[in-house]
C-alpha cells in the first residue's frame, strides 16, 4: 500500500497540519479523526487494515487528516465563542486547503466521500451538509448530530451552522436540498456501551422530512462506542457507496 505523509502551513489555522494518503488511485475518502485525536489514529487502530482491500485494488485513497478538537470543543479553557470560531476555522481549512491538495493529489476532480467516528462522524457531516456542491457522500458512524451537546448551552451563529440538527430542519433552498437527495448518505451506529442512538435516529428523522434518501443502520447492542464496532463497519459500508 503506497502512503505519503504532507503538511502545510495552514492559513486558516495559523499551524502546521499533516494529511497521510494511502493508496494511488480511486475516489477520494477524507477521514475526520475521533476526539483529540490525529492523523494517524486510524492507522494506529487498524481500521486502515480493514479497507486495505479498497485502497490496495485502486478503489478510493484514504486522505487522513488532523483534528483540532483540542482547541476547540474539547479545551476547557476556552470560552465558547471561540471554540465556535475555531470550529469554523477548520471548517474553512477543509474546504479551501485539503479539498485542493486531494483534487491536486489525484490529478483529478476525484468523487469525495467523508467519514468519520464519534466526534469524527459530527465533522464528517457536517462538512458534507454545508458543501454537497463539492462532497459526494458521507459515512457518518456513532454520531451525535447537536453541536450543543459540545458547546455545553452556548449558541451562536457559529453553533447554529455547524450543527446539522439545528440549520437542517431550516434549509429549504431547492438546489441544496436536490443535491443532497442524489448523494450517498451512511448514518450509523452501534446500540452497545456509550453508544448513542437516537442522535442518529433524529438525524434520520429531519433528513426523512427533507425528502432525502439515506440509509441509517443501527446495529445491536453488542456493538459499543469503540474500535471494534468501526473496524467492522467502514468496510462493510464501503461496498455500498454510490458515485
Amino acid at each position: 500500500m503506497r502512503r505519503e505523509i504532507h503538511k502545510w502551513y495552514s492559513p486558516s489555522l495559523n499551524k502546521d497540519m499533516e494529511v497521510v494518503v494511502y493508496g494511488h488511485y480511486g475516489y477520494a475518502l477524507l477521514m475526520f479523526p475521533t476526539a483529540a485525536a490525529d492523523f494517524l489514529e486510524y492507522e494506529r487502530f487498524h481500521l486502515i487494515d480493514t479497507i486495505a482491500e479498497y485502497i490496495n485494488r485502486g478503489i478510493l485513497k484514504a486522505f487522513s487528516i488532523n483534528s483540532i478538537n483540542n482547541e476547540s470543543w474539547l479545551n476547557r479553557n476556552m470560552h465558547p465563542s471561540h471554540k465556535a470560531i475555531r470550529h469554523q476555522q477548520y471548517n474553512d481549512y477543509v474546504v479551501n486547503e485539503v479539498v485542493p491538495f486531494i483534487h491536486s493529489h489525484c490529478k483529478s476532480l476525484v468523487p469525495l466521500i467523508t467519514t468519520g467516528a464519534s466526534l469524527g462522524a459530527l465533522h464528517a457531516a457536517n462538512v458534507f451538509f454545508r458543501r454537497p456542491d463539492i462532497f459526494a457522500g458521507t459515512i457518518a458512524m456513532s454520531g451525535n448530530y447537536d453541536l450543543k451537546s459540545y458547546s455545553r448551552g452556548f449558541f451562536d451563529d457559529n453553533v447554529y451552522f455547524n450543527s446539522p440538527v439545528d440549520y437542517l430542519p431550516n434549509w429549504n433552498d431547492e438546489n441544496i436540498l436536490n443535491m443532497l437527495r442524489h448523494r450517498s448518505i451512511i448514518i450509523a451506529s452501534g446500540q452497545g456501551a456509550y453508544e448513542d442512538p437516537e442522535a442518529s435516529r433524529r438525524l434520520s428523522g429531519i433528513l426523512n422530512s427533507k425528502g432525502i434518501q439515506h440509509w441509517l443502520d443501527l446495529w445491536g447492542n453488542d456493538q459499543p462506542h469503540d474500535w471494534p464496532t468501526w473496524r467492522k463497519m467502514l468496510p462493510y459500508f464501503l461496498q455500498y457507496i454510490k458515485l
